[in-house]
């Protein structure tokens, strides 16, 4: 509040130093902005936020195979090495025991993670990828009998230096999850890159959200039936030295979760490794919660959104008072109603429309969906463009004209604006 006085006095106030400095900073900052060209301002979405996933194969790959073997010469010494990484991978695989020619002849590929090539030596880090055609039938589950899950998106939180992410920049936990090869896996991800506004979209924030009305929109964006939260939380010892990570497996709506573990790595140039180590771990426990039958999609992200009770006791009335009339004389009810026309017997013709709603919130957003699905003669309702703290559209599908549709929403209590084949709705 401010303070008063009984008399008035005329009072000339100088600018103390604290003013004047922020004035300087004001006029030095817009003078900046007339000399930037608008070209050179980055909009929020633009920008590498992520990497692309890599191709889902269904071929058996097995990664951080090492090698350090010496040949001839450096020529000589790699290919024994490529060699005796199949031979580690297949055992690594679980595979019988067979012939080297025949185990040489399922190698379709060699992924070079890490070599070094000397005069006589070569040392390596290689994945190893066997045909899934000729290797499958020796190996337990790689004949594609297991049972794989419904499409479930991924959102790897990273939590790190006291803040959390997930694509506002690139980070490596999603990179870990992008380079993963995920074509042995039971589980189908669905990987989003982070590119446009999906990293205005899926935030570290996204999965403390419960409503099931908007994960359903989110996921449909994406064609999953669930979600899938690997979080990681890394916590450095000193600078150069030891990275410690904490990793969960969520899923869910609900972030429900599922289980977890610790890794270390010995500084960051292993941080990497640790992650791609940590991944594969992650991958097993949702693998298990598939096997458990834990890992089966929300139910309740189908439902739709409830009508409101005192509209619901409105239409049931109606319903029964409508049956004790026909009940007590179906002549006379015949009688006294007009027979219909022509007109009115033909189905009204379904047209789509768009409504402009604020959507300052989830619950806001639940809100104005359940209220237009609610109106009478709405077919349905569907989110087009969310934009949490602003303004949200969605597609009506609605048996009538623009203006029947207006005068529905306005008997939900909505002030409606009419505009062309749109509407804008607000309380």
């Amino acid at each position: 509040m401010t303070p008063t006085s009984t008399h008035l006095s005329a009072r000339i106030r100088r600018p103390g130093p604290v003013a004047l400095l922020l004035g300087g900073l004001g006029l030095a900052l817009a003078g900046a902005l007339v000399l930037i060209d608008p070209a050179a301002l980055i909009a929020q979405i633009e920008g590498d936020r992520g990497i692309i996933p890599v191709a889902a194969s269904r071929d058996i790959q097995i990664d951080g195979v090492e090698v350090n073997v010496t040949g001839d010469n450096g020529e000589d010494a790699r290919l024994k090495g490529w060699q005796a990484a199949a031979k580690l991978a297949w055992a690594k695989a679980g595979g019988p025991a067979i012939a080297d020619g025949q185990l040489q002849s399922m190698v379709s590929s060699i992924v070079i993670e890490h070599e070094q090539i000397g005069p006589r030596r070569y040392v390596a880090t290689l994945g190893v990828v066997f045909d899934r055609a000729r290797a499958g039938q020796f190996l337990s589950g790689g004949d594609g009998s297991r049972t794989h899950s419904a499409p479930l998106m991924v959102i790897p939180v990273l939590r790190s230096g006291g803040t959390a992410q997930v694509f506002e920049v690139k980070g490596p936990w999603q990179a870990a999850w992008a380079q993963f090869r995920a074509g042995q896996s039971p589980i189908d991800y669905v990987r989003p890159s982070g590119s446009g506004g999906e990293s205005l979209l899926l935030t570290a924030g996204q999965p403390g959200r419960r409503s099931r009305a908007w994960w359903r929109n989110v996921l449909d964006q994406f064609g999953a039936s669930d979600v899938l939260i690997p979080e990681a939380r890394l916590e450095r010892q000193w600078p150069g030295g030891p990275v410690r990570g904490t990793f969960t497996a969520r899923y869910g709506p609900d972030n429900t979760w599922l289980g977890g573990f610790e890794m270390t790595a010995n500084d960051e140039a292993g941080l990497p490794k640790m992650l791609a180590q940590a991944v594969v771990r992650i991958d097993a426990i949702y693998a298990n919660a598939l096997q458990s039958g834990l890992l089966k999609p929300d139910t309740t992200l189908n439902v739709r959104p409830s009508i409101d009770p005192a509209l619901a006791a409105l239409i049931a009335a109606g319903q029964a008072q409508e049956a004790a009339t026909k009940a007590v004389s179906p002549d006379a009810a015949a009688a006294a109603s007009p027979a219909p026309s022509a007109a009115a017997t033909e189905e009204a013709k379904v047209s789509t429309f768009t409504v402009q709603f604020a959507s300052p919130d989830a619950a806001a957003v639940d809100a104005a969906l359940g209220a237009v699905r609610s109106a009478a003669g709405v077919k349905g309702a569907s989110t087009t463009s969310l934009a949490m703290g602003g303004t949200s559209l969605m597609r009506v599908s609605y048996a009538g004209e623009l203006a029947d549709l207006a005068a529905a929403l306005r008997a939900r209590g909505y002030s409606v604006s009419v505009g062309n084949n749109a509407l804008s709705i607000r309380r």
